[in-house]
């Protein structure tokens, strides 16, 4: 059995939520983002000072890290081009693995095989999921759009 992408994701302890938001909120005030990198400073546990230069790119993910984290999330960064099993991709999207399956075999979704395995690309998985999010609100406004018509407050 190989080791999952999503394996040892853990939620936040409560100091961690409370460093994560000084964290974001201090990132916040100093990041540039219209540098294309920036020089931070880490202090290690000998109270040494280590100047890093990072992509502005990288300190702006860290601070969306920050806040999800700040927000009690457990997060883990996945690249796009990471392969999925059909249940990763499943529980991402909430669904069942069967309704998984039944995604990628009517073509609404595409996938490779790996020997007898599916195998669903992160980014392709994250389209089909913005795409239906936005279909979903699209839906949600037309009902709602639809119930100030008809009176229905």
């Amino acid at each position: 059995m190989t080791n999952s992408i999503l394996d040892n994701v853990s939620l936040p302890a409560q100091k961690e939520i409370e460093v994560a938001l000084r964290g974001q909120r201090e990132l916040a005030t100093v990041l540039s983002t219209k540098l294309e990198t920036q020089i931070i400073s880490i202090q290690d546990a000998n109270d040494e000072t280590h100047q890093i230069e990072l992509p502005t790119s990288a300190l702006t993910l860290l601070m969306k890290v920050l806040g999800e984290l700040a927000e009690g999330n457990a997060v883990q960064v996945v690249p796009v081009h990471a392969e999925l099993t059909t249940q990763e991709a499943a529980n991402i999207l909430n669904v069942s693995r069967p309704h998984m399956v039944k995604l990628l075999e009517e073509g609404k979704l595409p996938y490779h095989k790996s020997g007898r395995h599916r195998r669903v690309l992160f980014a392709d998985l994250m389209r089909y999921k913005a795409q239906r999010e936005s279909e979903s609100n699209h839906a949600m406004q037309e009902l709602a759009d639809l119930s100030q018509e008809l009176g229905f407050y």
